[in-house]
Parts: structure tokens; C-alpha cells; sequence
């Protein structure tokens, strides 16, 4: 009964956001502010809905309910109930986002009985001057991190990493960072949307509103130890599974597929996600062949053992994402 399930894109418009996601991703959208399209979610306010096969209309958390484990994966199923454990985005940055930084799991349970969010970063695209902020640019304790936040000179802090299509980044919970003008972003991260923003280049909305700062809430949540060793270097060998990061969070794999990649999943008790970044292709299972192309993302229930991934002679590009 289960099979690979496509979802509607849920687009959020941002005072940040561009036109990539439609231009580049093919997404839905109408307008040209749009910066992110959440790809899979249970979320509360934004459970995604499934656009193929039987099941289309009905809400992912729904399925989940009725098929537990067969979907999810029995350990993860046990670990988070009718929850996804993971939100999948993609997200357009035509200006910078804000300076910002996401609480732990502790404390996001405490302040908010929520997971916390780590997340990971794969460029899907950049224009040729595009950076990330991520971390700071030399050992920086609290008391400098708040005097130069104060004298609105918090970017002299920061590490800035130039980025091109394929260069992927681990972003802990407590590390300070922003996505640049120019980047467009797969982005895989645990299930919360808490973020403590701490700059926002003095911007103000066009009714003249300066967007509100977490400046306390930032403080105990914010990480001073962190290092500058956040790009995940990786293999890309053809019709292979390359690891891109594996933690306790999630694994993601980074799979080019020219011509065909047979997949067996018997020893993984988990979901498994594709995201299609470039290219396009087929996901091939025993009773169902389902089309992936550019900016599109499946959901492989856990009850699928088997599949096979297939391409034309062009190829295409995927990410694979799961949990072990």
C-alpha cells in the first residue's frame, strides 16, 4: 500500500526571499519574494499534504498515524511518535538573512517544549559573490560578542565562507550564522522552527518596521566554543553512495546517478528522503514508478526495501537523507 509520496511545496514568502526557487526549482510560486518552499513537514501550522498516488490530499501526519512504524521506521516511530523528526527545505536568499542561531535541545524544551535545531547546509546554487556566515572569525567571549553587537558592529565578529554549487555545511545548535545574498539552499534540520535572531542589517519592512531581535533569549543559547571546521568535505564517485555527514540528528548521502543506482534499505530502520538538486530521473520500487526532478523531494516509507534510482545520459544529482 505505501509508496514513494510526493508532497505540495509550502512557499513562504520572506522580506528576504527571490525568484529561484520558481526559476531555478520549478516551485509554484507567484511572487518574487518568496525564500523558502518546506519540502516535508509536521509542523503544527504546516503539515505537508501528498500530491500523489492514493493518498493524495491527505496530510502526512495522518499517514503517519495510521502506518507508525511501516512509515517511519520503528525506532524512530517509538522516538518521536506522529512526529517527522526532520524538516526538509529548500531556501532563497536574493538578500542576506538575518544573524541568528537556534537553542539546543535542552534549552528548547525548556523555553519551549520543542527539539531543538541543528542543521545542515547543501548549495544548490550561488551567484559568483554569494557567502555564509557561519561561527565566529577569531575566539570571542561573551563580553566582546555583546559590546560589538551593541555598537551594531556584530559582523566584524564573523566568519564569512565563500560558497559554490555542491559545497555542504554543518550548522550545530549555538552557532551563530546567516545565509548570504545569492544562495540558494537545500537545508536538512531537525524538526523546530526557533530562531533567536540577533542582527538584521538594520533593515526595516515596507512599512517602515525593523523585525524583532532575541538578544536575551540569544545570550545562554549562543556557543562561544565553536571552531571554524563547519564545511563537510565528501566524496562524489558516480553511482555511489557518498556520506556527506552522518550524526545523531540524521545522515546525509550525496548520490549521483548516471544511469541507474540500485538502493536495498533491509538494514535501515528508517524514512528515507530524496532531494533532487540537479537533473532528473526515476525511483523505481517493486510496485510503483514515481518521476524526481529538479527541486522535487520523496519520501520513501520505511516498509520500501528495495529501489532503484535511474537517469538519462545527463544525469542527476540527490541527496539522501535518513536516520540511523
Amino acid at each position: 500500500m505505501l509508496y514513494p509520496l510526493k508532497f505540495h511545496p509550502i512557499l513562504k514568502e520572506k522580506i528576504w526571499g527571490g525568484n529561484k526557487l520558481r526559476t531555478i526549482l520549478n516551485k509554484p510560486a507567484t511572487k518574487d519574494n518568496i525564500g523558502e518552499s518546506w519540502e516535508i513537514s509536521t509542523l503544527d501550522d504546516d503539515i505537508s499534504v501528498i500530491s500523489n498516488g492514493l493518498f493524495k490530499g491527505r496530510n502526512l501526519q495522518s499517514l503517519i498515524k495510521e502506518y507508525k512504524g511501516e512509515l517511519l521506521g520503528e525506532k524512530v516511530y517509538k522516538d518521536f511518535g506522529d512526529k517527522l523528526p526532520l524538516l526538509i527545505k529548500f531556501i532563497d536568499a536574493k538578500e542576506d538573512l538575518s544573524v541568528q542561531l537556534h537553542p539546543n535541545d535542552s534549552l528548547a524544551k525548556e523555553r519551549h517544549n520543542s527539539f531543538g535545531k541543528t542543521e545542515m547546509w547543501y548549495v544548490v546554487h550561488a551567484d559568483p559573490d554569494a557567502q555564509l556566515i557561519i561561527g565566529f572569525n577569531k575566539k570571542t567571549k561573551q563580553q566582546e560578542y555583546e559590546s560589538f553587537l551593541k555598537k551594531g558592529k556584530i559582523t566584524e565578529l564573523l566568519n564569512f565562507e565563500s560558497i559554490k554549487k555542491g559545497d555542504s555545511y554543518l550548522i550545530n545548535a549555538g552557532t551563530i550564522h546567516a545565509i548570504g545574498a545569492g544562495s540558494l539552499i537545500a537545508e536538512i534540520q531537525q524538526t523546530s522552527d526557533i530562531t533567536y535572531r540577533v542582527y538584521d542589517w538594520d533593515r526595516k519592512d515596507n512599512e517602515g518596521n525593523t523585525r524583532e531581535l532575541h538578544t536575551d533569549l540569544a545570550k545562554k543559547a549562543l556557543n562561544f566554543n565553536t571552531t571554524n571546521d563547519f564545511e563537510l568535505v565528501y566524496g562524489k564517485k558516480i553511482n555511489q553512495t557518498n556520506e556527506i555527514i552522518s550524526i545523531q540528528y540524521f545522515t546525509t548521502n550525496f548520490i549521483e546517478v548516471n544511469q541507474s543506482v540500485e538502493k536495498d534499505y533491509k538494514e535501515l530502520d528508517s524514512f528515507k528522503v530524496l532531494m533532487c538538486v540537479e537533473g532528473n530521473g526515476k525511483i523505481i520500487t517493486k510496485n510503483s514508478t514515481t518521476t524526481i526532478t529538479v527541486g522535487e523531494t520523496i519520501l520513501i516509507p520505511r516498509k520500501i526495501k528495495h529501489l532503484k534510482m535511474e537517469s538519462d545520459i545527463q544525469g542527476m544529482r540527490l541527496l539522501e537523507i535518513y536516520i540511523q
